[in-house]
């Protein structure tokens, strides 16, 4: 299948630092289906939206519009791997598009820097554009090797919502990402609190350590009880956070896997192009 569809790949800051698999699974599972990728040389964070736009909405607004930017001088709009980067990424697009005073005030700075935004980029998610541009059908389709596996998948809070702006589905009962996994020949398991965060966002993980692991732990000892030999996320944050926490807290051990790794092992990828080997719970197929 081809579906002619072009992007600029926006790799955020967890993937390629700890995480490079997501990445490199990423790319494989798009050129497999035709997604062509274009490189965003010069991006910088997105950024995070719970550091900087916390503190300065006018910093946050203005560092996101560069990046904006420079999707927009690639004629693309851009694919995101990270629920962080997706939220932080569209909610500026949202209100450069439909704001002209701060899509004024932002092309004054970065006027600074001899760029400009027109406020038409789109941000897009990987799991978003697989669902809607893809299909599960075409996932299906697709499939070398059907996954035996039971999954518990982890939707994370910014993919999702704002959910009256993005309306990628049901936000309290949402199917995407179950019907994605399924096509795959996985089982996806409904657990206890199956919406609630990983405990990581928000600054919660730097800022209150203790309670972001009590949230983590909740979520693994959810998925655990229902039989979930893996946890599926679309988010490199949530992704370190319950791989990291799993190695400090003991007891559990539920490989994770981004969503384009899952795609990656069903499509025929080779294993060495996924990552898996190289995060604290390795997950061994």
């Amino acid at each position: 299948m081809s579906n002619n569809k072009k992007y600029a790949l926006f790799l955020g800051c967890v993937a390629p630092a700890r995480y490079p698999g997501i990445e490199s699974a990423t790319r494989e599972v798009c050129k497999a289906m035709g997604i062509e990728l274009v490189e965003l040389e010069g991006a910088g964070c997105c950024p995070a939206p719970g550091v900087i736009k916390s503190f300065e909405q006018d910093a946050w607004l203005a560092i996101a519009a560069r990046n904006l930017a420079l999707a927009q001088q690639k004629g693309v709009d851009i694919l995101t791997i990270c629920n962080g980067c997706f939220g932080s990424l569209y909610d500026a697009a949202h209100i450069l598009h439909n704001d002209p005073e701060k899509l004024r005030a932002v092309n004054k700075i970065l006027a600074e820097i001899g760029m400009e935004y027109n406020g038409e980029t789109k941000v897009r998610h990987f799991a978003e554009i697989f669902f809607k541009e893809i299909t599960p059908e075409s996932v299906k389709e697709k499939v070398k090797t059907p996954l035996d596996l039971n999954v518990a998948v982890h939707y994370g809070c910014h993919f999702l919502r704002p959910s009256k702006i993005k309306a990628l589905d049901n936000p309290e009962r949402p199917r995407i990402l179950d019907e994605l996994v399924e096509a795959t020949g996985a089982k996806s398991l409904d657990y206890r609190d199956k919406q609630m965060c990983c405990g990581a966002g928000g600054g919660v993980r730097a800022g209150n350590p203790g309670l972001a692991t009590q949230f983590t732990e909740e979520k693994l000892k959810n998925m655990k009880a229902v039989g979930a030999q893996y946890i599926i996320d679309v988010c490199p944050f949530c992704h370190l956070q319950f791989d990291r926490t799993q190695k400090e807290i003991k007891g559990y051990d539920l490989p994770v896997l981004h969503l384009s790794q899952l795609l990656g092992l069903a499509f025929g990828v080779p294993k060495e192009k996924l990552g898996l080997d190289i995060q604290e719970i390795p997950a061994n197929f």
